[in-house]
């Protein structure tokens, strides 16, 4: 190996220690908009999970990220809110990745059907055989297979400060056509209450280096004035941990 391979190696695996404590799920992805190159590895990741007696979710939360219980804590948020009582019998996600919020999801409810549009393809293959999940094929921007007014609860974590702007904004769309009236849509963006300076300033001296798209911003006003285009009315948001920082978690209510 050359000092130029040893450089680039040491650089990747440095990088991928950093995102790793951001909060970020790094998977292989066969066609990803986001710009981040790096992955959680399938295997690797499978064994140490097994090796720590946790399950997979819990361990990307409390040893990769070191943000113990944060999922679950979203969850709980949920549940509170009343995401759940509303017994959703049909659920899509978008970019589930390791399944930690689709694994505590089917804890609160009981779906009929579970969608799931995952571009790292041994995930979601894991997803599928563990879950019993319906995978649908992406292309990394459209619900497309999803008919119009299907979905009860409309999902996706981690997922929309990862991605380009147009990537959210076009799945934004998506969202709002397959949820059914009275169905809800779930999703977090970085937005403007997340992004006090202090708070830039860690993400600047602390984020990253090598991969300027993540995280992406996305106004708050934004997402609510162009939910509100789609007869969707936000019900509640609240903050929730992201590494380093936070990120806002937005729901909206379709009208019936």
């Amino acid at each position: 190996m050359n000092a130029a391979t040893r450089g680039t190696s040491v650089l990747k695996s440095g990088v991928k220690r950093l995102l790793g404590r951001t909060g970020f799920d790094i998977v292989r992805s066969t066609n990803n908009r986001g710009g981040v190159d790096d992955f959680i590895p399938f295997e690797a990741t499978m064994r140490a999970a097994k090796a720590a007696g946790l399950s997979v979710g819990d361990h990307i939360d409390a040893v990769m990220n070191g943000t113990p219980g944060a999922t679950q804590s979203t969850i709980d948020q949920l549940r509170t809110l009343g995401v759940y009582a509303a017994k959703p019998e049909t659920v899509l996600e978008i970019g589930p990745g390791s399944g930690r919020y689709l694994e505590k999801t089917l804890k609160e409810c009981s779906p009929e059907r579970y969608e799931i549009y995952e571009t790292a393809a041994p995930w979601a293959g894991y997803l599928v055989e563990t879950f019993g999940v319906i995978a649908r094929p992406t292309a990394g921007s459209s619900l497309a297979p999803t008919p119009d007014g299907s979905i009860d609860l409309v999902q996706a974590h981690k997922v929309f400060n990862t991605v380009t702007f147009l990537c959210a904004a076009r799945y934004f769309f998506e969202m709002a056509r397959v949820v059914r009236p009275g169905g809800r849509i779930v999703f977090d963006v970085m937005t403007e209450t997340c992004l006090d300076p202090a708070t830039v300033r860690t993400w600047a001296t602390e984020g990253g280096p090598g991969h300027d798209s993540y995280p992406a911003a996305m106004p708050r006003g934004t997402c609510v004035d162009l939910f509100a285009t789609f007869g969707c009315t936000l019900e509640a948001s609240f903050v929730a941990p992201m590494g380093v920082a936070s990120t806002e978690v937005l729901v909206f209510v379709k009208e019936k």
